[in-house]
């Protein structure tokens, strides 16, 4: 075999299966963990992947990855370039490595699972190697994060935050835990390689290198690109798989794809849309999140969705409406509860950074120019105090984020509202209509209270927000502050006549 051409063979070793003699194949594959459903077993031997690999060429790229993205960290660590960085892109930076080294072990696990439940042999094998992809992201994603501990205490989250009860890892555990460890391998399949990786986190992690490039961070834009063409390559599992659901069971394969997708955006709007928006020093941001979601992920998801026969979600509109809103509401709410995360927020606010955010998002001032006058009031007053937090805010039953975006009601002005259910004596309450209807939708299988829920079930001690902080794992060296030691504030005082005159109609 070893003189013939790869593609002599391959096609023979990639689809070894056999039929099981000592047992029956229901015990061996099931359903409750392959997920076939509607889709005849017979099915399954036309599920072909469009990328294949040998596993001798396999090793030999991800040796020569290895080596280029650690030779390059290896150099950088005898210079001062992580001195030279904006406190806010360090903050991207934390953000990242806390909220995304365990997701890939929680990957890994994931492929594992496809690599044993899957009902392909083809798709196992393929597995084989995604499984190997993230075990080594989540490796090189804490090793990475590591370098900086001895610097700053925050970046020790790398490897703790997924291992604490912070608000934060809990929304991120709420949705990891949904996608890749309580499903089945169809459905896993369809939303973690296919809406998830494909149509997030594969076209995010371009854009977050790019970003890194120009805030001068070489090391983490390195790290980024060597994770990135391993996702290119392995989130190819979803492709097939979604067309013989489609296939045989479209109404499992809309309502899996516009369920995920939800929770993926409503996740970017988190980490990535305050990252791009108000993390980065304007100088270097070459889009806003919004014009990245609709050139990089809109486009691209409204073409799978025709390319497989399937419709728009029926929260389309209100994802839309979203992109002008949520992130910028999540930003504020991160930065007024910042001594409950691992970073340390930017405010992103100060004047040349607000004409950007009115450039490109035209109803900015209406809903978040008074709000951040007003802390800017308080902090160049000397009261930073009035700009903490007193008590918990109001969670999403659903996603665990803030209830606090605002929508346009039909008296002209906009509203914070939220969306309450009550089932079974209790009720409910969640941040946007899509959430409600996925969280009734999937009642049965949502096993997460919110940190709120918690604290009114005591078990949270003391019940005020020291107690919290505790039980969260935030000590007062890892508290976030603002990352600017609140500089941005001065431009406050001389507000623009456009800001002025704003303010009084808003007042």
């Amino acid at each position: 075999m070893t003189l013939l051409k790869r593609e002599e063979w391959q096609h023979i070793v990639r689809d070894v299966d056999w039929t099981f003699t000592y047992v029956d194949d229901d015990a061996v594959y099931p359903d409750w963990q392959s997920g076939t459903g509607k889709i005849p077993r017979a099915a399954w031997s036309k599920w072909e992947e469009s990328y294949k690999v040998s596993y001798p060429d396999y090793v030999a790229t991800q040796r020569e990855k290895e080596s280029s993205a650690y030779a390059v960290k290896a150099a950088l660590q005898r210079s001062k370039t992580f001195e030279s960085l904006d406190e806010g892109w360090k903050s991207a930076t934390k953000m990242h490595f806390g909220g995304v080294s365990l997701v890939e072990y929680a990957g890994l696990l994931g492929e594992l699972k496809m690599a044993r439940f899957g009902l392909s042999p083809a798709w196992r094998n393929m597995a084989v190697f995604g499984a190997l992809d993230e075990l080594r992201h989540a490796q090189i994603t804490l090793f990475f994060g590591h370098e900086f501990v001895a610097k700053d205490p925050q970046y020790d989250w790398s490897q703790k935050a997924f291992h604490t009860n912070d608000w934060a890892s809990i929304s991120l555990r709420t949705l990891f835990d949904g996608m890749i460890i309580g499903p089945d391998v169809v459905d896993l399949a369809v939303q973690l390689p296919m809406t998830f990786e494909t149509g997030f986190t594969n076209l995010q992690f371009v854009a977050l290198s790019s970003d890194a490039l120009e805030a001068g961070d070489i090391n983490f834009a390195n790290m980024i690109s060597s994770i990135q063409t391993d996702e290119a390559r392995h989130a190819q599992q979803g492709g097939p798989t979604l067309e013989l659901l489609v296939a045989h069971d479209p109404v499992r394969a809309q309502w899996t794809i516009d369920k995920y997708f939800w929770f993926s955006a409503r996740a970017f709007a988190a980490l990535t849309g305050p990252v791009m928006d108000y993390y980065t020093p304007v100088e270097h941001r070459r889009q806003s999140y919004r014009e990245f979601m609709e050139e990089w992920i809109i486009d691209q998801f409204v073409r799978t969705l025709e390319d497989y026969g399937l419709r728009k979600p029926w929260y389309w509109d209100e994802f839309m409406q979203g992109l002008d809103t949520w992130h910028h509401s999540l930003h504020l709410g991160f930065w007024n509860y910042r001594p409950t995360v691992w970073w340390k927020p930017a405010g992103g606010v100060d004047a040349e950074s607000r004409e950007w955010l009115r450039e490109k998002y035209p109803d900015w001032d209406k809903f978040y120019l008074d709000k951040w006058t007003v802390i800017a009031e308080n902090i160049n007053a000397g009261n930073v105090e009035a700009t903490l937090p007193d008590t918990l805010p109001w969670l999403c039953s659903m996603c665990h984020l803030p209830n606090i975006n605002p929508v346009y009601g039909r008296d002209g002005k906009w509203k914070v509202r939220n969306y309450p259910l009550k089932h079974n004596r209790t009720t409910y309450y969640f941040c946007t209509k899509g959430c409600r209807q996925i969280w009734w939708e999937d009642r049965d299988a949502v096993n997460h209270t919110t940190v709120v829920d918690r604290f009114l079930a005591g078990e949270i001690q003391p019940m005020d927000l020291p107690g919290v902080l505790s039980w969260m794992g935030l000590t007062p060296d890892v508290m976030g502050d603002d990352a600017h030691g609140y500089a941005w504030a001065k431009s406050f005082a001389e507000p623009s006549t456009t800001e002025s005159g704003l303010l009084v109609g808003a007042r």
